[in-house]
């Protein structure tokens, strides 16, 4: 993969650092291993599912682990194996794979049916964080933020 000096989008910008780490930290994150083989599908705005194909794992061999916006899949199977293969097409060998999560997305759940591994994931933006209205005020001084959320909000603010 190739790497890109973003530099003079960083000191041309305000507040965007995060997105530039980002950016970084997935560059680093992609490798040529495409093993396990996955899917990433959305449903609806702020639901994703990430679903591996683990043939040949138990649910033990396989953690899960997610840290700030970093999730990590990883498999590593016991090596108890006796049998003896005339043919072994179906890989076992020991795997991590990373995902670079967006804010606000937590895992839900996890799941391990007929060798794929779903992971559900949803993006639950934060009350404070939602959109809101700004009030423009006169020429007397800065405005105040009117807060223009669902009038259940703004009427137990009043009675305060």
């Amino acid at each position: 993969m190739r790497n890109f000096d973003l530099t003079p989008f960083r000191r041309s910008t305000v507040g965007f650092d995060r997105l530039f780490d980002w950016l970084e930290a997935g560059s680093q994150l992609a490798t040529n291993d495409n093993f396990p083989p996955f899917d990433i599908e959305q449903e609806g705005e702020d639901r994703y599912f990430i679903r591996l194909a683990v043939a040949g794992f138990r649910r033990d061999e396989i953690d899960i682990t997610a840290k700030q916006n970093l999730l990590t899949v990883t498999g590593r199977r016991n090596g108890d194996d006796q049998r003896r293969y005339v043919h072994r097409g179906i890989a076992t060998r020991s795997f991590e794979r990373s995902f670079v999560l967006g804010d606000y997305v937590q895992v839900r759940s996890a799941d391990l049916s007929d060798g794929l591994l779903t992971i559900e994931l949803v993006r639950e933006i934060p009350e404070e964080m939602k959109p809101r209205r700004i009030e423009i005020g006169g020429g007397s001084g800065p405005s105040q933020i009117a807060d223009q959320r669902p009038d259940n909000d703004n009427k137990e603010r009043k009675a305060a």
